[in-house]
């Protein structure tokens, strides 16, 4: 039996950095974009992104931040 490892989120994440993201909200909301930035809070900003609600794209908002509320 092999035991899992845990995995620190933060280099993973800013190892995505200026790769393709998709980001869940809870809400249900949707953000596909290119990673541009991750902080210590793991508030998380996208470039070229667009916004999908309930699997339909509701438009191409550019650059957003998206707020890590924990």
């Amino acid at each position: 039996m092999s035991a899992l490892m845990p995995l620190n989120p933060k280099p993973f994440l800013n190892g995505l950095t200026g790769k393709p993201a998709l980001v869940k909200l809870k809400w249900g909301q949707e953000y596909k974009g290119y990673l541009v930035s991750v902080d210590g809070y793991m508030n998380l900003q996208l470039a070229n992104t667009e916004e999908y609600i309930d699997g339909n794209c509701t438009g191409n908002l550019g650059e957003v931040l998206i707020r890590c509320n924990n």
